[in-house]
């Protein structure tokens, strides 16, 4: 059951769950991808359509709806500013490595959208980020899978447990950061 569950819906909700969020959805195709469900180079590419895909529509949005949006959410305008303080100093590193900064992954294409950046060069650097990304995060839950393997022998024989303790962990860890997001919106500056 699941590996029919896995095999047959393994790579949309892979696709979905990095247009959404990210890294938790990947480190897990990465595990799933080792114990032989899903082949790691589907995986990296879901991963990396599905990330590229919703930094591409975020950064459409903030350039052509950020300031109607922002004016609207004006709790937001501190992390918008944040990202746009970066942006100066760094935009070409900002554009290819935030997907790898926590806290300001959601934001900063929205962000980078506002400013004065053309679409073919966030598009570029966009490209390469989210291969690089894509591949890091599932290459890291790859061997994560490997090395849980190592440490516990035949981890086929656990892979139920295995794999509902890692989607546990992930919904904790979403639970959290999701209510430390609503709890920094809702407090004044």
């Amino acid at each position: 059951m699941l590996e029919s569950l896995l095999t047959t819906y393994g790579y949309p909700i892979l696709i979905i769950g990095t247009f959404l969020e990210g890294e938790t959805i990947l480190v897990l195709g990465g595990v799933v991808a080792h114990l032989g469900y899903l082949s790691l180079d589907w995986v990296i590419a879901c991963g990396f359509g599905g990330t590229l895909i919703g930094d591409q529509l975020y950064f459409l949005l903030g350039r052509y709806r950020g300031n109607t949006w922002l004016a609207k959410r004006p709790t937001r305008q501190p992390r918008i500013d944040r990202v746009l303080r970066i942006f100066e100093r760094h935009h070409i590193l900002l554009i290819l490595g935030f997907r790898f900064l926590y806290g300001l992954r959601s934001v900063t294409p929205f962000a980078i959208g506002m400013s004065n950046v053309s679409y073919l060069r966030y598009t570029i650097l966009n490209i390469i980020g989210a291969a690089v990304w894509a591949i890091s995060i599932a290459l890291a839950g790859y061997y994560f899978g490997r090395a849980v393997e190592t440490v516990l022998g035949d981890i086929k024989r656990y892979e139920v447990e295995f794999i509902a303790a890692i989607v546990g962990i992930a919904m904790l860890i979403w639970v959290v950061h999701l209510y430390r997001r609503r709890r920094t919106e809702h407090t004044p500056s």
